[in-house]
């Protein structure tokens, strides 16, 4: 049988035929190299991400083992039998309010070191008063700084004069509607009592919940300068925390800051209750609120 002539489609087809070849292997090829290469880039993005966990890792480490030594050496030398100076004691005390004032109550401490005072020698006593007062006020300053970038805070003066003609009864301040993680809370307060000397006010909390199925809250408590509010505070519903803290004092009046914020805010020795921590993990699921 005699071979038909090629026509134009045939000679097409020898000419593509190895080509055709030649581009799958170029194009296999490049695929491998571009895989190969996201592979590296990814491989080396995991091994810089574990490197950059490991030694955060060794940093916080360090860094929980020199504070635990510190907080060691510090609370044994307040604890010991024999009594240090209280310079000392006011310095070690400076010492613990500076690196833990949000993870311990210190208050124990500050009273302790105030009662103290009075023994000292009388030119020493104003000094030591003075450095006590301004490192409380300090660290209130830096709990409400600190928290005020979350929370909702509003200020209030109370007319001490007022106050002592008022008798038991107190005076009720201007409350403020406060909204914190989206849930409005109306906070009333009323100052019951203050004690010009401990320079310490009372005062009754109440918070009501804008919501029917949250309960309101009602607390009675003294706010003085050791009172801090990251480690001084009420726990409201929807682990809503509310705590009030002494801004000034003088003769006549005494002005009060109270601030509302979220709860994971708090001093790290306050852990949420089980209910807080299973709507969390719920509402992150988006399965709502607990029923």
């Amino acid at each position: 049988m005699s071979d038909k002539p090629k026509d134009f489609w045939d000679k097409v087809q020898i000419v593509l035929q190895p080509l055709g070849g030649l581009l799958t292997a170029v194009a296999v090829a490049f695929v491998g190299f571009k895989g190969s290469r996201v592979l590296d880039r990814r491989q080396s993005a995991d091994t810089n991400a574990r490197l950059y966990s490991e030694l955060m890792s060794r940093r916080e480490e360090a860094e929980s083992s020199l504070r635990k030594d510190m907080l060691v050496s510090i609370i044994e030398k307040f604890l010991a039998p024999q009594g240090d100076a209280l310079d000392s004691k006011i310095l070690n005390l400076e010492l613990l309010a500076y690196n833990f004032h949000d993870s311990l109550n210190l208050k124990p401490l500050f009273r302790d070191v105030a009662r103290k005072i009075p023994r000292a020698p009388g030119p020493e006593q104003e000094g030591y008063r003075e450095r006590l007062y301004r490192v409380a006020r300090e660290i209130t300053d830096r709990q409400l700084f600190a928290l005020e970038g979350k929370g909702r805070s509003f200020r209030r003066s109370v007319d001490l004069e007022e106050l002592a003609r008022a008798g038991r009864a107190g005076v009720a301040v201007d409350g403020e509607s406060l909204v914190v993680d989206g849930l409005q809370t109306d906070v009333e307060m009323r100052v019951l009592a203050a004690d010009p000397v401990q320079q310490v006010v009372r005062v009754r909390l109440e918070v009501k919940a804008a919501t029917s199925d949250q309960p309101d809250t009602r607390a009675t408590f003294e706010v003085g300068w050791f009172d801090f509010p990251m480690i001084d505070n009420t726990r409201l519903a929807s682990n809503v925390r509310c705590a009030v803290a002494l801004a000034a004092f003088s003769p006549v009046s005494a002005d009060l800051t109270t601030i509302c914020f979220p709860g994971e805010y708090a001093s790290l020795k306050d852990r949420p209750y089980y209910d807080e921590v299973i709507r969390k993990l719920r509402e992150a699921a988006g399965e709502g609120d607990l029923p």
